[in-house]
């Protein structure tokens, strides 16, 4: 029996995939494609409508929040933060004062500061919101601070920055309400404050990711690399990778191909297409997202609306060889960075393997 076809907009393109692939007529199939089709054009159409409207209102410098609060708006109609409604808004709180003020004050601070700030605000940030990691949470507020950190804001930029903060509280926190008040009625932050234990898989993920990321986007500001928040996003993806593993080889040679793909792919419809298309080529690339579930696709999809506003800045030939400089910069870190946290660190905190 067919699901509505309400229900089948709610589902993640990789269930839509396991239930065409189950269906036994043309007909069946055309039927969740369509799904699927018409959840990515929603999406899109969604994304500019919210993101261009909240850019008016408080200005085009807090775009990058806008779209972060789009994502975490997304996401929070699904998945919680694994405690009770009370405890789960003071959290959101607390996450958006640290999107806010976090890469703020990273732009400000002395260099010496940079590694600790950064991962005292990473590490806070998986820690009260991602309790479930393979629920996709922490790569969804690892996004938000990496691309929070390459777009800092101060003096009264910052001001409308934190009202924007606010708004998005006050929709995010409905839908959390609403969506989520019956859940977890009994667990509060503190029981899970008191369940930290760093040979847990969960908090040795974090505790590996928040470092990593805090590394390379001090790295990334110290030298001076330009759009250096796509370092952070490459090494950060690598490192995000759950249950908790010790070969980072197989993402990051994903992560790479679909880097160059999706950049060579975004270089030539630029090229063969007129001026008037070119801001066509951002919501191209989320529309085909909606159709992808390999971690390259994906990958290569995310290129094209970084590119979009990439060549703006740095001419197109110039934003295609950076996306892909500091792509390979940021995976190359985060492959090392991986490798010596596991021989140094994770290997005295894991379980002992079972014997029979």
């Amino acid at each position: 029996m067919k699901m509505k076809f309400y229900d089948a907009l709610q589902l993640d393109p990789a269930i839509l995939k396991r239930h065409i692939a189950a269906c036994d007529t043309k007909q069946e199939k055309l039927y969740y494609w369509t799904a699927m089709a018409v959840r990515s054009i929603l999406i899109v159409a969604f994304a500019i409508v919210f993101i261009s409207l909240l850019s008016a209102v408080f200005g085009a410098d807090n775009t990058p929040l806008a779209v972060a609060l789009f994502c975490i708006m997304l996401g929070i109609r699904f998945v919680n933060f694994e405690y009770c409604i009370r405890d789960s808004l003071l959290t959101l709180a607390v996450a958006l004062v640290i999107l806010v003020l976090g890469p703020s004050a990273a732009a400000v601070l002395p260099p010496i500061f940079l590694i600790s700030l950064h991962f005292v605000c990473f590490f806070s940030l998986l820690y009260i919101t991602t309790q479930r990691p393979e629920m996709g949470n922490g790569g969804l507020y690892s996004f938000a601070y990496v691309y929070l950190t390459g777009n800092p804001v101060i003096g009264e930029v910052l001001v409308r920055r934190g009202l924007l903060a606010l708004t998005g509280y006050l929709l995010c926190g409905a839908i959390l309400f609403a969506k989520h008040r019956h859940q977890h009625k009994a667990v509060r932050f503190r029981h899970v404050v008191r369940q930290f234990d760093l040979s847990a898989p969960v908090c040795l993920w974090q505790f590996r990711m928040a470092l990593g990321v805090s590394l390379v986007l001090t790295a990334g500001q110290l030298f001076g690399v330009e759009r250096f928040m796509w370092m952070g996003f490459a090494c950060a993806s690598l490192l995000s990778e759950y249950p908790y593993s010790s070969n980072a080889l197989p993402r990051f040679r994903q992560r790479i191909i679909g880097a160059i793909a999706g950049s060579c792919a975004f270089l030539v419809l630029y090229l063969i297409n007129p001026e008037s298309m070119h801001s066509l080529l951002g919501p191209l690339g989320g529309l085909c997202m909606g159709f992808c579930t390999d971690y390259r696709y994906k990958t290569a999809m995310n290129c094209f609306g970084a590119l979009m506003l990439g060549a703006g800045i740095y001419g197109i030939q110039g934003a295609v060889v950076l996306r892909i400089v500091d792509t390979i910069l940021g995976v190359t870190f985060g492959l090392i960075f991986a490798t010596l946290f596991h021989r140094l660190v994770a290997i005295r905190f894991l379980p002992e393997p079972q014997t029979k």
